[in-house]
């Protein structure tokens, strides 16, 4: 297989690229120790037998930059295949600012195609590709030179498996006429939001349990700055300090070194430094908080009378639509949108595009007294009231 280490043979094959309807990409990264993930190797393939339709990039190669990648990217005669993309994505956006367009994504195909809730792509290469995958590569160090023969395998795999996979999940979308649902979903894929994380939004990240709006505010602020701590230096969050320490530390509300050192659960290295001043200069802003500022957790709102068993029925009807689509039930709704819709919201994504056709518009009506659910002794259907 084809290892490009330079800037020129990327371009060529790139080149060769543009003349096909799309190209299947996958990376390697690393990302145990940066808060960033740092790229490692990118496969890609166009259609395609012989061993040329599919190389390895060497992104670490002094002699590489990614410039006609990036210019592919832009082609908007080509289709970027990818599988699970989000991460993939982010790593491009970060480095260049840049998102593929048009854009595929296998996986949120394949739940749209009824292959099940978050499908992986070794079941997709059994499932359409009649294939299986050694995947004992997978968690190796692809930061290391020079990679071994197994390495190489398993990452060419990612990317050759995914060319039957992409033209098999395409013409069931196109046979069941829901590209659409796919667009629909790929729309949040290809939205620059997704993929810049803003310190201020970073308390949405830690699970609370307390209505206490004193709490909440130091949770506020110390999860703003562990975020923006660990983008500046580009390290892992947890590496700052982990989500059991900021509840900690948002309880006992520590006013200085000696009491921030009493904390059973904070690191070594938080203890001191600008680490130790940046917690405690958080703990002082969230001590000018009031309860106004503090919004109402969601969980503390007062539910309408039966919303529990509505939301029940809410489930029941999901998975009788599910199934009935051959969609996963995930990608429709989730738990805590069931429980939103059954205490009266009504502004979520349940009531838009697809989704409202699959499922939310009957939810609403079941919501309103206008249908009921009905059993035939083998399956759930709805019946008009």
């Amino acid at each position: 297989m084809k290892m490009i280490k330079t800037t020129a043979e990327l371009a060529a094959f790139c080149e060769i690229c543009s003349g096909f309807d799309y190209v299947t990409i996958d990376t390697e990264f690393l990302r145990e120790r940066t808060y960033y993930s740092k790229l490692c190797l990118i496969q890609m393939a166009h259609p395609g037998d012989d061993d040329s339709s599919a190389v390895l990039i060497d992104v670490l190669a002094d002699t590489l930059n990614l410039d006609p990648l990036y210019e592919l990217f832009q082609n908007e005669s080509v289709v970027k295949v990818f599988h699970a993309a989000r991460q993939d994505l982010e790593i491009f956006y970060v480095d260049r600012q840049i998102l593929p367009k048009p854009f595929f994504d296998t996986q949120v195909a394949a739940m749209v195609c009824g292959y099940g809730e978050q499908v992986g792509y070794e079941t997709l290469v059994r499932k359409i590709a009649k294939q299986g995958l050694d995947k004992s590569s997978r968690f190796t160090d692809w930061s290391a030179r020079p990679l071994s023969a197994k390495q190489m395998t398993y990452a060419i795999g990612d990317v050759t498996h995914l060319r039957e996979i992409y033209e098999t999940l395409a013409a069931e979308l196109k046979k069941s006429k829901r590209q659409s649902w796919v667009e629909e979903e790929l729309a949040v894929l290809l939205d620059p939001q997704t993929y810049i994380s803003e310190p201020k939004q970073a308390y949405m990240r830690v699970k609370t349990r307390t209505n206490s709006w004193k709490i909440l505010a130091a949770v506020r602020e110390l999860a703003e700055f562990r975020e923006d701590f660990a983008q500046k230096r580009n390290i892992p969050r947890n590496r700052v300090m982990k989500d059991d320490a900021i509840m900690e530390l948002a309880a006992t509300r520590p006013q200085n070194i000696g009491e921030l050192n009493k904390s059973r659960l904070l690191l070594r290295d938080a203890r001191k430094g600008d680490i130790a001043d940046g917690i405690l200069a958080a703990i002082k802003r969230a001590s000018a908080y009031e309860a106004s500022d503090i919004p109402k957790p969601a969980d503390d709102r007062i539910k309408p009378q039966g919303a529990e068993g509505l939301a029940e029925l809410l489930r029941v009807m999901l998975k009788a639509k599910a199934e009935g689509y051959g969609v996963a039930q995930k990608l429709i709704a989730n738990a805590a949108e069931l429980d939103a819709i059954a205490a009266g919201e009504r502004d979520g994504k349940m009531f838009k595009g697809w989704r409202a056709e699959v499922f939310g518009d009957d939810a609403l009506r079941l919501c309103e007294g206008k249908v009921a659910l009905a059993s035939n002794g083998k399956s759930v259907k709805i019946v008009n009231i």
